[in-house]
């Protein structure tokens, strides 16, 4: 009898070890999955917010190059060779001195024509609207628009109206590849993969010889060769189904891509190592990893561009600064005094960005106190 109780208290006992055993598992594995998503969240945000810093960036480019005069009088005059001399030393200057080191304009005639082009003539006259669908939405409002567009090639792109008065000259486009933002979050420890639906091809005549992947095309040229490897061995169905999947201390994430007009063009594909889980684990503050402001700050500058008035408070005051150098001397004395008045009540970073969003003819040098 004493031998058969033995037997059951040590059959209990290991029961009790498996059951104990599976739920340590079972917690766990919970706990490493609970911490996945929350760090995938926080990427994923990140992300979103780095995607709308670089639409906005872009806009707001555009609508201050939207104003100049030298550009408004090329159309006017039907003139495409200034047009091109205009365009052509404004996204030489900015590669030089900013960031912006892939941008490229060009100017669009109200029936969507290219006048103009930044990067190389003898494109004049051709016409956009067979293979830009985007455009279709300026028929009907011809307001500022920005996103991820397809057309022969898949980039950001910003377009705006170039009026006079109500009219509608035409319209300025600024254009970036993405790969540079491909840098900025690789600089931070994570991979990204632009793809683009392969239905987009049939238009997109730049990128018929760009890599595949499954059913999308390998939209920047940047992308990491020995991950793509990796990646085409996962489980496509699983990583298209899950919000996520981690496999050998990766962590992929996908995030739809939308143009403009809110359509699907494709999916975002975001590689995350498992260097940089402890990096997003140990942040005491949520710092976006794109830049090194924070994530309020971020939100500020996305939507900055919801503005109409670009870095002034009102539109009387941006008319005001407008017209002082347009007036003769002799009648700038009391406008002088008005805009003097006005400036002193913005504070130095609201002043900043009014001079950084204006374009001067000659170079400026000093300091606001």
């Amino acid at each position: 009898m004493g031998k058969f109780v033995n037997k059951i208290a040590l059959y209990l006992l290991f029961l009790f070890l498996i059951v104990l055993f599976a739920s340590v598992f079972f917690f766990v594995q919970k706990d490493k999955e609970e911490k996945l998503i929350t760090i995938g969240d926080h990427v994923i945000e990140n992300f979103r917010m780095g995607r709308d810093y670089e639409t906005v960036d872009l806009l707001s480019f555009s609508m201050a190059l939207s104003e100049d005069g030298e550009l408004k009088n090329a159309l006017i005059n039907d003139d495409e060779t200034k047009g091109y001399e205009i365009l052509s030393n404004i996204s030489k200057r900015f590669k030089k001195y900013t960031h912006l080191k892939s941008l490229r304009l060009q100017m669009i005639t109200p029936e969507f024509y290219i006048f103009a082009r930044s990067w190389n003539e003898g494109f004049e006259g051709m016409p956009l609207w067979w293979f830009r669908d985007d455009l279709d939405a300026l028929k009907k409002n011809s307001e500022p628009k920005v996103g991820m567009e397809t057309g022969r090639l898949l980039t950001f792109k910003a377009t705006v109206p170039i009026r006079s008065g109500k009219e509608v000259l035409g319209y300025l486009e600024v254009i970036k590849l993405v790969d540079e933002f491909v840098l900025k979050l690789r600089q931070k420890g994570i991979e990204l993969f632009v793809l683009m639906d392969e239905h987009y091809l049939e238009k997109a005549s730049l990128m018929r010889d760009f890599p595949l992947l499954h059913n999308y095309v390998i939209a920047n040229r940047n992308f990491n060769q020995q991950l793509l490897n990796t990646i085409e061995m996962l489980d496509w169905d699983v990583l298209m189904r899950e919000r996520y999947l981690y496999e050998d201390g990766i962590l992929y994430l996908k995030e739809p891509m939308y143009n403009g007009s809110g359509k699907q063009v494709g999916i975002y594909l975001l590689v995350v190592s498992s260097e940089v889980f402890k990096d997003f684990e140990t942040k005491e503050e949520k710092i976006s990893f794109f830049t090194q402001f924070s994530d309020d700050d971020i939100k500020k500058v996305v939507n900055a561009w919801e503005n109409p008035y670009g870095s002034f408070r009102d539109l009387e005051d941006k008319e005001v600064i407008e017209l002082l150098p347009k007036l003769h001397k002799e009648d700038q004395e009391e406008l002088k005094i008005k805009a003097k008045s006005i400036l002193r009540q913005y504070s130095k970073e609201e002043l900043i960005d009014i001079i950084l969003s204006q374009k001067h003819k000659e170079k400026k040098i000093g300091e606001i106190e």
